[in-house]
């Protein structure tokens, strides 16, 4: 198997806009499924749970997703967990009770922990340095183009009915016979001996565990901050400028566009910068968008905070991907990817409870202009003390460990 062709890349990059199906989709319909079961006592709490159930379930099932994976056959679990998310994500449109739909939503949550886990960990097994950095920005670019796409088609199938929407997750099936065809285990691509290092400095999971540490604080911390657009923008452009649900949407729209640009960019953009310095970028940019929000007066200045703040998150998931997967050892490197898995949707989960009291307490412009304050210093900080935060986490510093693994005749190397 060659993963340089565009079949491979394309299957690769297909699988991965499915982890952001798993929301988008029926949020148009919530309004809709609220009113068909509206006999239901506290229909609200309940409906709003169709939405968030699967983020809980990714958060417990990833880590036992990246456990899995470093088992054995990365395929072993990507395929059930593609089969699984179709029949599951799809069980709106064949149920009838809200019961019945949150088991499957929470069973959505398991597939979706199953294949962002693997899709990440098959992108870092068959590209290494720059072709992963381009590869991890074109997943995450992907990512937010399918957030528009699968928002838009959601809205317009919700206008049929209120099932209709979930009919979309019906084409992770379709994937699977891409998937059982253009990919494979990285142990089974074959004519390939591979020299494969460890990490750039030989680690271990245990020898990279403050770099872990300080990665998923940092995904976590960015998920937290970024989804006050999507929990708090509605409600602060309908007090600011009358907006309703359809310029609303737009908004939070452009933010996730603007995304995809910058990740479209990142194998350029890591080319000349390190790490930390995309750090201080993303949480600049970002500490920038939030301020101007914060500041704005008009519709027009916050779609300008929001286009900014974009920019900035499009950079994280390509940068803190290829940073852990590089210095990770490869036969770690499926827990280490479910653990970011986890930050990121546990980020989502605890979003509206670290955001709410300030909004109570402060009001809506200031939590956005308290976020961004904290980004700016936070940015600061990554350029100021770059050397001395690499010392810290960067702990293990010794040559190269090379493993050899046999598989046929020729030789190459990858470097992680």
């Amino acid at each position: 198997m060659n993963p340089n062709r565009f079949y491979t890349r394309t299957t690769l990059l297909l699988i991965s806009s499915l982890t952001v199906m798993a929301g988008t989709t029926i949020a148009p319909t919530l309004p809709s499924l609220q009113s068909h079961f509206s006999e239901i006592e506290n229909v609200g709490f309940w409906i709003r749970l169709i939405l968030t159930l699967p983020g809980l379930f990714i958060v417990m099932a990833s880590p036992v997703a990246g456990y899995l994976l470093d088992r054995g056959n990365r395929l072993r679990l990507l395929i059930p967990s593609m089969i699984l998310y179709g029949l599951a994500g799809s069980s709106g449109l064949y149920l009838e009770s809200v019961g019945a739909i949150l088991a499957g939503r929470a069973l959505l949550g398991v597939a979706v922990a199953g294949i962002m886990t693997s899709a990440t960990t098959l992108i870092a097994d068959y590209y290494d340095g720059p072709a992963r950095s381009r590869f991890m920005g074109w997943q995450a670019a992907f990512m937010n183009f399918g957030g528009v796409v699968f928002l838009t088609a959601g809205g317009a199938l919700a206008e049929r009915g209120w099932s209709w929407p979930f009919a979309i997750y019906l084409s992770a099936l379709l994937m699977v016979p891409l998937a059982l065809s253009a990919l494979s285990g990285p142990k089974k691509i074959p004519g390939i001996t591979e020299t494969i290092k460890t990490g750039n400095n030989g680690k271990t999971a245990a020898d990279s565990s403050r770099l872990l540490i300080f990665i998923y604080a940092i995904v976590f911390s960015a998920m937290v901050v970024f989804y006050f657009i999507p929990l708090h923008i509605p409600y602060y452009l309908e007090k600011l400028a009358n907006a309703g649900p359809t310029l609303s949407g737009m908004a939070i729209a452009l933010a996730t566009f603007c995304g995809a640009i910058t990740s479209f960019s990142y194998g350029k953009i890591r080319s000349r910068l390190g790490y930390l310095p995309i750090l201080g970028l993303i949480f600049g940019l970002m500490g920038t968008g939030y301020l101007t929000i914060a500041l704005s007066s008009s519709y027009p200045v916050v779609l300008a905070g929001l286009a900014v703040s974009g920019l900035g998150m499009g950079l994280m998931f390509p940068n803190m991907n290829v940073w852990l997967t590089t210095e990770v050892s490869p036969s770690v490197r499926g827990r280490a990817i479910g653990g970011f898995t986890t930050a990121v949707f546990l980020g989502q989960f605890v979003s509206p409870f670290a955001g709410q009291p300030i909004v109570d307490q402060f009001g809506l412009v200031n939590l956005f202009g308290i976020a961004g304050i904290l980004m700016l210093n936070l940015a600061l900080a990554f350029v100021i003390w770059k050397k001395q935060i690499l010392d810290s986490i960067m702990q293990v510093k010794k040559e190269p460990i090379v493993e050899t693994v046999s598989v046929k005749t020729r030789s190459r190397k990858i470097s992680g």
